[in-house]
């Protein structure tokens, strides 16, 4: 353990579903410094029939990171965090039984539905949202496991570990569940803070499949012999491994630099997650019918929120475009564009089920607008306005219904994550929300991964108040006031057709 003024160097393990990241950051009580060492691309590999992870990929790409780091310096911990809800089963001498799935599988389409509407499945729509206080998304990891019913894998599963406890394990051997990823699974209570026994049992799962809940803070394990010597560590070196809130939201909203309680945040990437942090889980019939999630974070809160779609879709359009070699849709040559096109000309449901796959996504958004009787988007720079327009809509709306149902207001919004970057998105995002928005700081999910990790090797940042004030003393941030002049009311209006 630290002194409380000591400065630690510590690794975060940042996994994105379209790239990883490895970084080292220097936290003390009063500086916080984190560099990017590694970065590799990610994302689902096509085999056979299914949509899978390359997770054996990305833990080699974890380990590159790592010797990175101890070749410039010392290690004093790890921290994992990812996506959640992706899990993978291993034997019972803790063999992985082959590579986990991923959540845009299509093998899950139409199952929730079709359980939740059968009397004799077991499953009820109320029950569920009672017990687990989760959104109703078809990749959530009950009905992941649901689908894997009677194959070989889930028949020989000693053992489920999600994704980062999975990595977790193969670096220590440990194995174990961290809470906030643990808490996206639909199988775990919102209330009790444990398994929820009922659900497991109707899903299959035999006792013992699920590991031991643990907290974030709480040490995993050491590095095992054969790691540290893989990353060049000195023989005898123990570094720990540290669960820190390995659902990347709920590190990234540990790293939102908020000043006061009434925030509400947007954790923007290839998902936008979009709520308000409480301390208690919103269960009603109102939270449920709406839609909204309540998910585990760090220090006992809950994140109220909603998941919408994201930057994905505009990160695959341009992929489509690319193929098809259509020019001036570089990134920044199309925002620059999306500027000046006309404003709110057309919104979508950027939450459409059909956004969720990859995929031609601009003649999805066609289709969409023409649906809805909306004027339909030709060109490039039509389709990506229609998407950022849609998007600070869809926070818009989102946001205003959280803060009715958790009966809590809000005055500024924060964005965080890769999104906080689009300048014109959190200009849109103000606007639409009639409240400032402070963007930034981009590497959040990171930051709140290394602040977890310094507070368990003892440095001085008892609380998550105290985290945030760190990184706003050390971060700058983007402030963009709302701007009069766009008509949201009649784009919500049109959008609820």
């Amino acid at each position: 353990m630290s002194s409380p003024s000591t400065a630690m160097r510590v690794a975060a393990v940042d996994l994105g579903a379209t790239s990883g990241r490895i970084m080292v950051a220097t936290v003390s009580p009063t500086s916080l410094h984190l560099e990017e060492v590694h970065r590799f691309p990610n994302g689902g590999v096509r085999a056979h029939d299914g949509l899978f992870w390359d997770v054996l990929g990305i833990h080699r790409e974890i380990l590159v990171g790592l010797s990175r780091i101890v070749a410039t310096g010392r290690l004093d911990a790890i921290g994992i965090d990812s996506w959640a809800v992706d899990y993978g089963l291993l034997d019972r001498d803790g063999r992985l039984l082959g590579n986990p799935y991923t959540y845009r599988d299509s093998r899950t389409d139409g199952l929730a539905e079709q359980l939740l509407a059968d009397p004799g499945s077991g499953f009820d729509a109320a029950e569920l949202y009672a017990t687990t206080g989760l959104q109703q998304l078809p990749f959530n990891t009950l009905w992941q496991v649901a689908a894997a019913r009677g194959t070989a894998a889930l028949e020989q599963a000693e053992t489920l570990l999600m994704l980062p406890d999975l990595l977790g394990y193969w670096l220590t051997g440990a194995q174990g569940a961290e809470r906030t990823n643990a808490s996206t699974t639909q199988l775990y209570d919102a209330t009790t803070g444990s398994w929820a026994a009922d659900l497991v049992e109707k899903v299959g799962l035999r006792p013992g499949v699920l590991p031991p809940l643990r907290d974030p803070g709480s040490v995993v394990g050491h590095l095992l012999p054969g790691i540290a010597d893989a990353i060049g560590l000195p023989e005898g070196a123990q570094v720990p491994v540290v669960a820190v809130g390995s659902h990347d939201t709920a590190s990234a909203v540990v790293g939102v630099p908020a000043a006061a309680e009434d925030f509400a945040y947007v954790s923007s990437g290839t998902w936008s997650l979009v709520g308000l942090e409480l301390d208690e889980p919103v269960l009603t019939e109102e939270a449920r019918l709406a839609d909204f999630t309540n998910e585990g974070g760090v220090d006992g809160t809950i994140r109220f929120l909603k998941n919408v779609m994201g930057l994905w879709v505009l990160s695959e359009s341009m992929k489509r475009w690319a193929e098809r070699g259509v020019p001036g849709t570089d990134l920044p040559s199309l925002l620059a564009a999306v500027e000046d096109a006309e404003p709110l000309r057309t919104v979508v449901d950027i939450n459409d089920a059909r956004l969720l796959p990859p995929g031609d996504m601009p003649t999805r958004i066609q289709d969409l607008a023409r649906e809805a009787g909306e004027p339909v988007p030709e060109t490039p720079v039509e389709v990506a306005r229609t998407i950022l327009d849609s998007l600070a809509l869809a926070y818009r709306v989102q946001l205003r219904t959280a803060a009715r149902i958790a009966g809590r207001g809000f005055s500024v919004v924060h964005v965080v994550g890769g999104g906080s970057h689009n300048q014109l998105l959190c200009q849109l995002t103000a606007d639409a929300c009639g409240v400032p928005v402070l963007a930034g700081p981009g590497e959040a999910a990171a930051l709140g991964n290394v602040l977890v990790q310094a507070r368990a090797l003892g440095v001085d940042l008892p609380d998550l108040a105290a985290m945030r004030a760190l990184v706003r003393r050390t971060h700058e941030l983007g402030r963009y006031e709302p701007a009069p002049g766009l008509d949201w009311d009649a784009a919500e209006a049109r959008l609820a057709r």
